[in-house]
């Protein structure tokens, strides 16, 4: 299917293109401007955004950039509504309510993990399980705004590159919003989320090279009136500003859910850090307002340790780290992350730890067995994060620390399952039985 014509890929995109005339048709967002993360530079609220963040910084240290309301932000709480989604904080994001396409993502439960917790060290842990969202993963509630965005600004095709959660997230809700949706991919992406992108309609483009996925991109920027939410161009700033700021309401929903505290500790798994950037964001705006005493430290699970290298040396441009082993955690296996989780760390006084694949799968298993919570690999990193932090005496055992679960451990089953040795079938109850109690006497007492 890949190697068909662009244009029989998508059906007939000239419509869509910047020279048609049609231009958006109505755009509803709240922004005011935007502003650079790094420098503070102003940027007019209509940028159109390209993915390559603060033009004064690029040459420097790539920053993101990020919305501003108008000057009388109100209370998250106070203006809350009873929806059954995130949108219940609309009057915290950049679309308006009414323009919110929406599958009722959002307020996802916060579950004592007091086992796990025992296991690495903290017994007052507790997780906050992105998985149940939608497409099962965090990424919907990114996907959820920016896709509401692109309607509301008249787009007619939304893309992404993704090696499977963005993707997923992204066709879902392009279908919901009856838009069509580009996922391009690389080869080695997890099978099962890539028939899930399929399922929902999208068209998928694997490439060979990770970079031909952005290259792509950049070119359908050029050609075509498409809204692109994922980075396309490197060094990566981060995905679409807009989109990042739905991740502000799960800092919003462990508040709420924590009887209006914050954590001492909140650990995250980081590719690029748009969760981390997102969520640090809805802390402070409820540090601001007067919501939460204090503000909680941050710790980013991530895995070839360019954020850990970049909080040592103190500078604000990451370095590109070797890639000395495939990481079975494919969904955050960045050699690079970014500056806006760096600053999400560094104002947070918080720590990047670096995660192998050694224990991951025996994790994931182990956190499955103890809570009833089966994870993405990627989505256990933090629980082996805040393990070394413990045994490091950086987190304390009395301290409550939330480890936010990214995604179901259905989405890479076929990097975290190997065939079972014991999947056999039995004749008789008796032959069952038998080998029940040769195996699992404990189950008869």
């Amino acid at each position: 299917m890949a190697s068909l014509p662009f244009r029989e890929l998508l059906g007939d995109v000239s419509e869509h293109s910047p020279d048609d005339g049609s231009g958006p048709e109505v755009d509803k967002s709240r922004v005011q401007k935007f502003v650079c993360i790094r420098c503070g530079v102003s940027y007019p609220g209509d940028l159109a955004i390209d993915s390559r963040g603060c033009e004064k910084c690029r040459e420097t240290a790539p920053a993101n950039l990020r919305p501003v309301y108008p000057a009388h932000q109100p209370h998250p709480f106070d203006g809350a509504t009873a929806q059954g989604s995130l949108w219940r904080f609309a009057h915290m994001l950049p679309c308006a309510a009414e323009e919110a396409v929406t599958l009722g993502e959002g307020q996802t439960p916060l579950l004592a993990a007091p086992r796990i917790g025992a296991f690495v060290g903290v017994p007052n842990l507790v997780i906050k399980d992105e998985g149940r969202n939608p497409t099962w993963s965090h990424k919907d509630r990114f996907s959820t705004v920016a896709v509401s965005i692109a309607r509301a600004r008249g787009a007619k095709i939304v893309a992404t590159a993704s090696s499977g959660n963005a993707g997923a997230s992204l066709a879902a809700y392009a279908a919901r919003a009856g838009l069509k949706c580009i996922v391009t991919t690389f080869a080695g992406s997890a099978g099962a989320m890539l028939s899930q992108i399929r399922k929902y309609g999208a068209t998928v483009v694997p490439l060979v090279s990770k970079m031909d996925r952005w290259s792509l991109l950049a070119q359908a920027a050029d050609r075509y009136d498409w809204f692109i939410a994922s980075p396309y161009h490197g060094p990566v700033v981060g995905s679409h500003p807009l989109g990042i700021e739905g991740y502000k309401t799960i800092a919003y929903e462990i508040v709420e859910q924590s009887g209006g505290t914050a954590p001492d500790w909140c650990v995250l798994p980081v590719c690029y850090g748009d969760a981390l950037s997102g969520v640090w964001a809805g802390f402070c705006e409820l540090f601001a307002q007067g919501a939460i005493a204090r503000l909680p430290r941050l710790v980013a699970a991530e895995v070839h340790g360019s954020l850990a290298a970049a909080l040592a040396s103190g500078a604000d441009a990451l370095p590109e780290r070797p890639m000395a082993f495939e990481s079975l955690a494919v969904s955050i296996g960045t050699p690079r992350s970014t500056f806006q989780a760096l600053k999400a760390l560094r104002d947070s006084c918080g720590h990047a730890v670096p995660v192998g694949n050694q224990g991951l799968v025996a994790m994931q298993e182990q956190l499955a067995r103890d809570e009833g919570i089966f994870a993405e690999l990627a989505s256990v990193t933090p629980l082996i994060a805040i393990s070394t932090l413990r045994r490091q005496r950086i987190i304390a055992p009395t301290d409550r620390v939330v480890a936010v679960v990214t995604a179901s451990g259905l989405k890479d089953l076929d990097r975290s399952v190997t065939p079972d040795r014991n999947d056999r079938i039995f004749q008789t109850t008796q032959d069952a039985w038998r080998w029940l109690d040769a195996n699992e006497p404990r189950l008869a007492s």
